[in-house]
């Protein structure tokens, strides 16, 4: 078995919204202009240089923004021209919000579980509904459609619809689950929740708290995984006010190694524990204190949104953003890291700062999956990354991305025809065939 990151493709309308309340980086770059051409390339060149390292690596496409589909369901009527020209005139942030290109990020596009721990044998993806911000819940539907198209042997793989109904099942994908594994031993699956459905808890006070409890046990059941070695911990409330509004903000762990802040967890002394228990002595973490990388250095850099990539012989590299290299405190932290007794021989720094002014670091730009040679061969699409592909996804991108943005230019209804006949491109190329609402209905 081994570990594909699919890695989402930025999309044409990406700009700075602000449209997530407790994702600070979001908000506070609110409005500043952006450059989707360099976006897009930037996460390419982020893909070519993870699958340069041996990792495995694939893609996912963007999605068709703005959402028409969205915009008529809230009764917007007429061409799609008329649609878009009503909606700038008389609900503006409706406008921005099904505009978003928030689907890069796709480790919140689902939570997936291999093969080797399902007890039916297959591997199981659950997309997310994301349903604690508007401008991601309408990404549920698309993501389910291209899973589907990838994932599309049924003997093998099986992409269960996102989960049903409203807050209550919240549910923020991969951002809030990490999958741990020691040779001899049963991989160990921690679920992370913000808040729960029912039943009193502390939770956090300034910032929303997007996943809960009960959607985080639904996927759990959904995926067949062992009750025994399945952990689900509280997000820290102090952590998710100080802007960790996911886990992978204040946390990220791969095989016997987990990199995590204090104010990662709600019980981190009971969490540690419990994975020490079902992982062995083999297990190995390392913990930043406030004192050595204070929350808000630890937000503002991101180096918790990093990238661990295993090599063949087991030793890890972190792939940090060029922030954390320029942040001293992320900076020192994470050569403490590399020097210290555990599995990390390197660390790396990537410029993916057009993501990075949105609230979205290495590792909110890649969901994992982890397939058998039988299982990757299965694959419905043209999504392995390789240089042949990668040359024509820039090519692609040279041929229809604006280098400028600002959230005003979501008004020219010819930016929405520029995204639909790139997509509608990009499907031709990826192998993907009619996943789009506007292929179906045009």
């Amino acid at each position: 078995m081994r570990e594909y990151n699919f890695d989402g493709l930025v999309g044409p309308t990406h700009n700075y919204g602000g449209l997530a309340p407790g994702n600070v980086a979001s908000t506070v770059n609110e409005g500043q202009v952006s450059n989707p051409r360099e976006a897009a390339l930037q996460g390419i060149a982020k893909m070519r240089f993870v699958h340069g390292l041996g990792a495995g690596q694939a893609v996912l496409p963007p999605h068709p923004r703005p959402s028409l589909r969205a915009l008529r369901a809230l009764g917007f009527t007429g061409s799609d021209e008329h649609v878009l020209a009503r909606a700038s005139k008389e609900a503006f942030q409706l406008l921005r919000l099904a505009s978003s290109a928030a689907a890069m990020w796709t480790a919140n596009a689902a939570t997936v579980a291999p093969s080797a721990d399902t007890s039916d044998g297959r591997v199981h993806v659950t997309p997310a509904n994301l349903q604690a911000m508007f401008h991601r819940a309408i990404e549920a539907d698309t993501t389910t459609r291209v899973m589907r198209a990838i994932f599309s042997d049924p003997a093998r793989f099986v992409v269960h619809e996102a989960l049903p109904g409203g807050g209550q099942f919240a549910d923020e994908g991969a951002a809030n689950h990490t999958r741990f594994s020691v040779d001899g031993r049963a991989a160990v699956h921690l679920f992370a929740w913000g808040r729960r459905a029912w039943g009193e808890f502390a939770g956090p006070k300034r910032f929303p708290a997007r996943q809960t409890l009960e959607a985080s046990q639904a996927v759990a059941r959904l995926h067949h995984l062992d009750a025994e070695r399945t952990v689900f911990a509280q997000q820290s409330p102090e952590g998710i006010d100080a802007g960790a509004f996911h886990t992978d903000v204040l946390a990220v762990g791969t095989g016997c190694f987990f990199m995590l802040h204090e104010r990662a967890f709600n019980d981190l002394r009971g969490v540690l524990v419990r994975l020490r228990e079902l992982l062995g002595d083999r297990f190995c973490s390392e913990l930043a204190t406030e004192d050595e990388l204070p929350t808000k250095d630890a937000v503002g850099a991101y180096p918790f949104n990093s990238q661990l990539v295993e090599r063949e012989d087991g030793t890890i590299e972190i792939l940090a953003p060029k922030d954390s290299e320029e942040n001293p405190r992320a900076k020192d932290f994470l050569e403490r890291v590399v020097a210290g007794r555990n599995p990390v021989t390197a660390v790396r720094y990537l410029d993916v700062r057009q993501s990075m002014h949105n609230g979205g670091g290495p590792a909110c730009l890649r969901l994992r999956v982890a397939l058998t040679d039988e299982e990757r061969s299965a694959l419905g699409a043209r999504v392995l990354f390789s240089e042949a592909l990668a040359a024509e996804l820039e090519a692609w991108v040279h041929k229809h991305y604006r280098d400028r943005l600002i959230p005003n230019d979501l008004s020219d209804p010819a930016l929405a025809r520029e995204c639909m006949t790139a997509l509608d491109e990009l499907t031709r190329i990826l192998g993907l065939g009619s996943v789009y609402d506007f292929q179906q209905t045009h």
